[in-house]
């Protein structure tokens, strides 16, 4: 059972199961006033992350908590908490290490007796959590992380990721360079030593493979996560330049890397790609070459499909920080707690109206789709424990008038055409050709 219709039904359908939702949950009477549902939010509070992609995140989760709790989201999203139920929130910083993120998770659970878990980042973190949040038998979202492996290599039951992994973003890379018929003979690679790099460059240069086979392979880099210096690895990438250069660098790291080798002419002698760069455009301005072409792992920002849900996510997010427009990081963390909203009510009301256990979370979360601000979200993979959804890659501008970068000649990439399909991995489903691909511009 879905949350909202497929496109084909009546607009009016969601406004209608909305309505029953609540209905039931009203007629219940077993929502307390005084009771509520608590969240544990986990994103990069401080170090290299933090600018560009945890503070951001958690913004976008304070506007929706805070949206929530007032019954001021559009519907079907307009209830009030969840099901009535006041949301709190406890923020807990991602930066420092999978070992104590592990340990941050069991007091999240324990100490703050949170009854779900949010968040995640990096890789490493989400692919250390996730066990244990199945040992404890508690409901944990994974909102970002991008590595395949998370389902992959293990079966959950407590565990869901409501955003697509990273094949999706470097596959729509490799159709985006090959529709438009960019020259791709030589092939450089500079992507981080840990998991997102290592399944990145591997889905890169394999879906590359596919649209250019007689491309030859050039520099394979792989500096450490938080490096922030990269003179040996310019150095090296200028030695030999390449037509492409792929990177999955991202947050500070990738704005160090723009910054350090902008100077030194490296993108005037290669065409640069990057799977994850939508987030430091604010930041870096006018230092972003023209030409880039980038994605955002998802239709996210300047990319996003016009919606009026994603014009009030715009308008709450501008009003509560000065202006500002949100990225890759408050879209995904938005789409996160939308659907985790839909689940808890769905739960509610099938259970007299009581919080949900986490196996009720988990039961009415699996297999479900939703509307966001960046599109239709589907669990669709790992026996509906992780999503799929539509992306879009874009090239760099900078508009001088408006002192900013936008984002043009932009080509989006429906879900089917991007994500493996269910019961496939990542890694033999591109060494196939794509077979099941669909809708592919």
């Amino acid at each position: 059972m879905h949350f909202q219709p497929s496109a084909s039904r009546s607009p009016f359908h969601s406004v209608i199961c909305a309505a029953a939702v609540s209905a039931a949950l009203l007629l219940s009477g077993a929502v307390h006033a005084q009771e509520s549902f608590k969240i544990g939010v986990v994103t990069f509070l401080s170090g290299q992350a933090a600018e560009s992609f945890g503070i951001p995140a958690v913004n976008g989760a304070k506007v929706l908590v805070d949206a929530f709790n007032r019954g001021a989201a559009p519907a079907p999203y307009d209830r009030k908490g969840f099901g009535g139920m006041k949301i709190e929130a406890v923020y807990v910083d991602e930066a420092g290490g999978a070992t104590k993120q592990v340990q941050e998770l069991r007091a999240l659970y324990d100490r703050e007796k949170v009854d779900a878990v949010v968040g995640y980042v990096g890789s490493g973190d989400c692919l250390a959590v996730a066990p244990v949040a199945e040992e404890l038998k508690r409901f944990l979202i994974l909102h970002d992380c991008g590595t395949p492996r998370i389902f992959e290599d293990n079966k959950f039951s407590y565990v869901f990721r409501t955003a697509s992994h990273a094949t999706m973003d470097n596959v729509a890379l490799a159709r985006y360079l090959k529709a438009r018929n960019v020259k791709a003979g030589s092939i450089n690679l500079i992507n981080q030593d840990y998991a997102w790099g290592h399944d990145s460059k591997a889905d890169f240069a394999g879906a590359m493979g596919q649209f250019y086979p007689s491309a030859t392979a050039g520099q394979d880099l792989l500096p450490k996560f938080g490096a922030g210096q990269y003179g040996t690895e310019i150095s090296a990438l200028l030695s030999k330049p390449a037509d492409v250069t792929h990177t999955s660098l991202w947050g500070g790291d990738l704005q160090a890397l723009m910054l350090q080798a902008g100077p030194r002419g490296l993108f005037k002698r290669t065409q640069l790609v990057i799977s994850a760069g939508d987030h430091v455009l604010p930041v870096l301005g006018q230092r972003m070459p023209d030409g880039v072409i980038l994605g955002a792992r998802g239709a996210y920002g300047q990319m996003a499909p016009k919606s009026a849900l994603n014009d009030w996510w715009n308008e709450v997010y501008a009003k509560a920080y000065n202006g500002q427009q949100p990225l890759h990081s408050p879209y995904r963390m938005a789409q996160a707690l939308l659907g985790l909203k839909l689940a808890a009510e769905k739960a509610m009301a099938a259970n007299g109206g009581k919080k949900p256990s986490p196996e009720q979370l988990a039961a009415a979360l699996r297999g479900s789709e939703w509307d966001s601000p960046g599109g239709r979200i589907r669990m669709a993979l790992a026996d509906g424990r992780q999503a799929i959804q539509d992306t879009a890659i874009a090239r760099t501008r900078y508009d001088v008038a408006n002192k900013r970068v936008v984002l043009e000649d932009i080509v989006r990439f429906p879900a089917e055409c991007v994500n493996p399909p269910a019961g496939t991995t990542a890694d033999a489903w591109i060494k196939a050709g794509f077979p099941g691909a669909k809708g592919c511009p």
